[in-house]
């Protein structure tokens, strides 16, 4: 494992909910980011709870994440260090109610 792979392990396994994002929680950098923090904001989450990580502050993050997860876009999100998916699968699951009840 790489040290920006053990730098994403440790992220992922020491917070409850990890969005790796571009930009902040308060300041999203794209569309799909911004979604991203709208939809745990519905789920009841305070997005100051919320431990985001700028990929664009990052190179070696930006892309680490991508191989770390087997998953090529971004954002992505981890609930209790599982990966759940990008801002696409969150709005489905959302809508099925099945965020929500991981989240509880």
């Amino acid at each position: 494992m790489t040290d920006t792979q053990q730098r994403i392990d440790e992220l992922v396994k020491s917070n409850q909910v990890v969005l790796f994002m571009k930009g902040s929680a308060s300041f999203p950098m794209c569309g799909f980011s911004g979604r991203a923090i709208q939809i745990l904001e519905a789920c009841g989450i305070d997005p100051k709870t919320v431990k985001t990580v700028n990929v664009l502050e990052d190179e070696a993050i930006r892309s680490g994440i991508k191989e770390y997860s087997n998953w090529p876009t971004i954002p992505q999100l981890y609930l209790k260090g599982e990966f759940i998916g990008g801002s696409d699968i969150m709005l489905e699951m959302y809508e099925s109610g099945e965020l929500q009840k991981l989240i509880a």
